[in-house]
C-alpha cells in the first residue's frame, strides 16, 4: 500500500513528466507536496521505487520512470491486483493524454501499427511507408485517430526519455500545441522528432539534449507528421 504522501509525488511526478518531458527537481517536488527538506523526498522515491511503482535510470540527471499508479491512495487500503493499475491505462483519460512517454506493462488487446523505419535526416515519412512492416501496440496505449510508430535514431531527446533505438508511437494530425514532441518535415526532406515551439514569426524545433541547438524555421518550411503519444522500448 502507500501512503498518502508517497501516492501525491507518485502523481505529480507522473503528470510532470507528460507535461514537461523530463522528471521535476528535488526542490520542485518539495515545494509540491510542502515539505520541509529534501531528505523527505528522497524516503518516499526510495520507497515508491521499493513497491515497484518507479524506477530510476541510471547514469542521467533528473531521470525517473513511472511504470504503474494506483486507483486510490488510503493509507489503510491494502494493495491488490484489482486497485493498481498499468500506466498505460491509467493514461487513457481523453483529456489528460500522454504527450511524453514511459514504460508500459503489455497487458489486454493488442493492435498492429505500421512501423515506418528509423526517423533520420533526410527521410521524410512518405518515402518510409514502402519499407514499413507491423508492430505490436497495446490498445490502452492508443487513443482515436491514425496512427503509426517510428524507431529512433540518435539521442537529441534523450532528455526527454526518448532514447536510440526506442520506438516511438505517433497519432497522424497536422497541428499540434507548442510544447508538443511531433514529428516535422523540414523542406519536405528531412523527418525529425523534436518538441514544437512558436516564436515570432518562427517555427522552433528544440531538441532534448544540451549538445543540440534549437533550430528556427519560417513556417512555410515545416510540416507537422503526427505527434508523440507513446513509446516501445526493449530491455
Amino acid at each position: 500500500m502507500l501512503t498518502r504522501k508517497q501516492y501525491e509525488l507518485l502523481v505529480y511526478i507522473d503528470n510532470y513528466l507528460r507535461d514537461h518531458g523530463i522528471s521535476p527537481s528535488f526542490d520542485e517536488m518539495k515545494e509540491a507536496l510542502n515539505l520541509k527538506s529534501k531528505s523527505g523526498i528522497h524516503r518516499l522515491i526510495t520507497g515508491l521505487e521499493e513497491r515497484g511503482f518507479i524506477r530510476r535510470l541510471a547514469h542521467r540527471a533528473r531521470a525517473l520512470e513511472v511504470i504503474r499508479l494506483p486507483e486510490n491512495s488510503d493509507d489503510d487500503t491494502p494493495e491488490t491486483p484489482n486497485n493498481v493499475t498499468s500506466i498505460a491505462s491509467a493514461r487513457k483519460a481523453p483529456h489528460r493524454p500522454a504527450t511524453v512517454p514511459t514504460a508500459f506493462a503489455e497487458t489486454g488487446e493488442a493492435i498492429s501499427l505500421p512501423l515506418y523505419g528509423r526517423i533520420a535526416a533526410g527521410t521524410p515519412i512518405e518515402a518510409l511507408r514502402d519499407q514499413s512492416t507491423m508492430v505490436q501496440v497495446p490498445a490502452a496505449l492508443l487513443g482515436s485517430g491514425d496512427h503509426y510508430a517510428l524507431e529512433v535514431s540518435g539521442d537529441s531527446m534523450v532528455e526527454a526519455g526518448i532514447l536510440d533505438g526506442d520506438t516511438v508511437l505517433i497519432q497522424r494530425c497536422e497541428q499540434a500545441h507548442d510544447g508538443t514532441i511531433v514529428v516535422a518535415l523540414v523542406d519536405d526532406s528531412e523527418a525529425t522528432l523534436k518538441r514544437l515551439k512558436r516564436g515570432r514569426g518562427e517555427v522552433l524545433l528544440e531538441p532534448a539534449n544540451a549538445r543540440y541547438e534549437t533550430r528556427a524555421l519560417s513556417p512555410d518550411r515545416v510540416r507537422i507528421q503526427g505527434r508523440l503519444v507513446g513509446l516501445l522500448r526493449q530491455y
